[in-house]
């Protein structure tokens, strides 16, 4: 309630419950809910971050791909949200390369703390995370192929146009597709507007495995709140 803060909701809440799953507009709003509550918390969405989403995505890339090794995963679109900067810090973990086209305008691109947060994690596992404004040239040697809504929440309606005309050059189409690798695999963490962020063509054509992606947030999130209640 708008009466009651953070941390007498999450005390309240931990006496009800086992866990808490919470999705919130602020990074701090999360561990503030952490701290606080006495239950394990787990993190289903904030402004910087999307973690089970990712976890999922790369639980669903090594299903089809056999393996997490030696990856590249390229990235279109609206590259200011939290599954980019995720997708960034995952493939940065994991040594991969990661290619994140996008508009110019820093509007659209990731905000520079996260390269901070990268460049840790790269320093130790050799991955290259990169800036590019060429959705072709983002896209070759590609394994994984991966978009986002152009309108996430909160983007005011009347911006529709405005950043539709700054992602189309960065819209999946056959093209792109066609200039990863033979077996690359399309994902989106859906909602998805055909014909926005990609293609119908795209999402229904062989290499999608948006409805894999988001089966496998289902059991993912299991798997974490299975090994909360065992560890907790």
């Amino acid at each position: 309630g708008k009466k009651e803060n953070i941390s007498d909701t999450a005390k309240v809440a931990s006496r009800f419950v086992n866990l808490i799953a919470a999705r919130v507009y602020k990074r701090q709003d999360i561990w503030d809910f952490a701290k606080y509550a006495d239950v394990p918390v787990i993190n289903m969405l904030d402004d910087f971050a999307h973690p089970c989403q990712i976890l999922g995505d790369f639980q669903t890339i090594k299903e089809k791909k056999n393996s997490l090794e030696n990856m590249k995963l390229s990235y279109f679109g609206d590259a200011h949200n939290n599954v980019t900067y995720d997708l960034m810090r995952m493939c940065a973990m994991y040594g991969w390369r990661m290619d994140v086209a996008c508009p110019k305008d820093p509007v659209y691109s990731p905000e520079q703390i996260i390269f901070g947060e990268v460049s840790d994690f790269s320093k130790e596992t050799g991955a290259e995370i990169k800036i590019v404004h060429n959705a072709i040239e983002a896209a070759r040697d590609a394994d994984v192929i991966y978009t986002d809504s152009w309108m996430s929440y909160g983007i005011p309606q009347e911006q529709e146009e405005i950043r539709k005309k700054a992602f189309m050059p960065f819209q999946v189409t056959s093209t792109i597709i066609q200039s990863a690798k033979p077996k690359v695999v399309f994902m989106n963490c859906l909602p998805a507007m055909r014909e926005y962020e990609q293609t119908t063509e795209v999402i229904d054509g062989a290499q999608s495995i948006v409805f894999d992606q988001a089966e496998n947030r289902l059991h993912i999130q299991k798997a974490i709140m299975l090994f909360l209640r065992e560890k907790f």
